[in-house]
């Protein structure tokens, strides 16, 4: 049984969400301990537990130590049960994490799966959905399986009550490279607000316009009908020839929209002023497939500690060695290839 201790790097969920994904692929059972140690409230909060009993029903596992605050459990699956799943988090804890935990076996499974998810969709601790459509998804297309996710009501932060609807069907995964961006395509901005003044959208676009130089054509602000409760994101896409990348920020209160938009131009920018295809996030989501690959490089920022916690995780289950190389300041090459 492989051992994980849950404080190692940024001791964080990704460990355990990391490690259920591949366990259940690999078919290795592992304990956990000193989950979440890094975070304020350690254990497993709601998101999390319900990122293990997704992981247990899909693999059929046995379990021990899932409830809420648990800060150890043992896991052992056995096969992989493709097909239809219906997992509620009861709360704003992100389903785009609970999703990310449960994908990599379903992208193998025998057959085509349907999972419907609810809780939050958008939450500023997670990727939002948008990401998962606009940015992960096609890059997971693009390695041979075919992955569509809808959105059929958001759930923002702190109210939750989204909900989104994904149908997998599985196929071998092909390595990818990602080494250059190519032109740009087209740049847009987005920003939409659920009961709240659609005046704040239009803020934080002012700061886009004028600190990006885009015209209003590529500007849009939206008012959100269908929310549970209040909520507010800007998202900036960036889309080139050979990938889309997205850019987030979420209005909190307190925070106002002029610098939560100006939050976002950061990194939009930073993006933006170096030729990398792949930004952090997206760097971090799309180490497990292409590990699952078997190989596969791309080029991106300097790795978040994030990031650098996820590569160790991802050795402990799979022969595969990950190469981390900078090639200017802010320029990075990740590398997988099977040990």
């Amino acid at each position: 049984m492989i051992t994980i201790d849950g404080s190692y790097g940024e001791g964080g969920g990704q460990i355990l969400r990391t490690s259920l994904a591949l366990s259940l692929v690999t078919g290795k059972p592992f304990s956990i301990s000193n989950i979440r140690a890094g975070r304020k409230k350690p254990g497993l909060m709601r998101q999390h537990l319900t990122a293990v009993n997704a992981a247990a029903e899909i693999g059929q596992a046995a379990i021990e130590g899932n409830i809420i605050g648990s800060q150890a459990f043992t896991f052992e699956p056995e096969m992989i049960k493709p097909g239809n799943f219906h997992f509620a988090i009861g709360s704003a804890g992100s389903c785009t994490l609970v999703f990310q935990t449960i994908l990599p076996a379903l992208l193998i499974a025998g057959e085509p799966s349907e999972i419907i998810l609810e809780g939050g969709t958008h939450n500023p601790f997670a990727p939002p959905f948008d990401f998962l459509e606009k940015a992960f998804l096609p890059v997971i297309n693009r390695m041979g399986p075919k992955v569509a996710a809808v959105l059929e009501k958001p759930g923002f932060y702190p109210a939750g009550g989204g909900r989104f609807r994904v149908s997998i069907g599985p196929a071998g995964l092909n390595g990818i490279d990602l080494l250059e961006r190519g032109n740009i395509i087209n740049q847009t901005a987005r920003a939409s607000v659920a009961n709240l003044p659609v005046n704040i959208a239009n803020r934080e676009l002012k700061v886009i316009r004028e600190k990006l130089e885009w015209g209003r054509e590529r500007l849009k602000a939206v008012e959100v009908e269908n929310s549970q409760g209040p909520g507010n994101i800007l998202t900036v896409e960036i889309e080139s020839d050979n990938i889309t990348e997205l850019f987030t920020g979420f209005g909190e209160k307190g925070i106002s929209a002029e610098k939560v938009a100006k939050q976002t131009v950061k990194s939009v920018q930073e993006y933006l002023a170096f030729n990398v295809p792949v930004g952090r996030y997206l760097a971090d989501q799309l180490l497990v497939p292409m590990a699952l690959a078997g190989g596969g490089k791309f080029r991106t920022l300097s790795p978040t500690k994030h990031t650098q916690t996820n590569v160790e995780i991802i050795k402990r289950f799979l022969d595969v060695e990950i190469a981390m190389n900078a090639y200017d300041q802010n320029q990075w090459e990740i590398e997988i290839w099977n040990g």
